[in-house]
């Protein structure tokens, strides 16, 4: 192995071992290597996919640090809990509505099971989108904005003001993580805006959530449990999530 090589694993390595890094812990790290051959090293790396660069610094792909974590590593997370929770969100649905579907590997599972009914589907999420295109009756359409490739989703300015200026009936929401701290989470502040955005315009908010999400922080604020109507889990939430819905008045399914 060359030196390149075996300092790329080691960078790879001690991301992993860490979950995030910044890029003066990287520098203090290797202290005998120039910024812009580090700098060289990260880029290579997150084209192969090894790591995520951030700003200032990079993260694992081996652990959920937010929503642009790879949607294709979170598509096979917990499979059974996302298709219990997809079922359960299909009852909610108004045929003739229009409705907001958000990002992520949970509700790209609702798009897969969603019925071919009379719907205007705005959705940011690219695999949302592919699974609602075997559909022939709703109509599809994706804001325009910034592609967030590691998600494979859509944010940014131009896709929060093409929502501010749609009315939904009901948004289904995918989040990061919640905590009675915090609340609902992400780890991208562009999708948090996004998804504030969608739950300003809505009538009804929907948040589908795995268990295994409850009791974790994520960086950036969505919101909290008053400002939503449903949530649809894998009838596996703690029972002091329970409460805290009971206590907000929210219908837990």
């Amino acid at each position: 192995m060359d030196s390149m090589e075996a300092r790329r694993n080691a960078i790879v390595e001690l991301i992993n071992e860490n979950g995030t890094v910044s890029f003066s812990q990287i520098k203090n790290a290797f202290p005998n290597v120039s910024e812009m051959t580090l700098r060289t090293d990260l880029r290579q790396l997150d084209g192969t996919k090894q790591i995520v660069r951030i700003h200032g610094g990079a993260k694992s792909v081996q652990v959920i640090v937010g929503t642009d974590d790879y949607l294709s590593k979170r598509s096979v997370r917990n499979i059974p809990a996302k298709q219990k929770i997809a079922a359960k969100a299909l009852s909610l649905l108004r045929p003739d509505t229009t409705i907001f579907v958000d990002s992520g590997s949970t509700t790209t599972m609702l798009a897969h099971q969603f019925p071919d009914q009379s719907n205007l589907i705005y959705t940011t999420g690219l695999t949302c989108a592919t699974e609602l295109a075997n559909l022939s009756r709703p109509t599809v359409m994706i804001p325009g904005g910034k592609l967030n490739r590691y998600s494979q989703s859509v944010c940014g300015i131009s896709a929060v003001k093409e929502l501010a200026r749609v009315n939904f009936s009901q948004t289904f929401l995918g989040v990061t993580s919640y905590s009675s701290n915090t609340g609902f989470t992400c780890g991208i502040n562009d999708e948090a805006i996004l998804k504030q955005t969608a739950i300003r315009q809505s009538e009804q908010i929907i948040v589908l959530i795995d268990s295994s999400k409850i009791g974790v922080r994520s960086t950036f604020c969505i919101c909290g449990l008053p400002e939503v109507d449903i949530v649809v889990s894998d009838g596996n939430l703690p029972e002091i999530f329970l409460e805290e819905c009971s206590k907000h008045h929210v219908t837990v399914l």
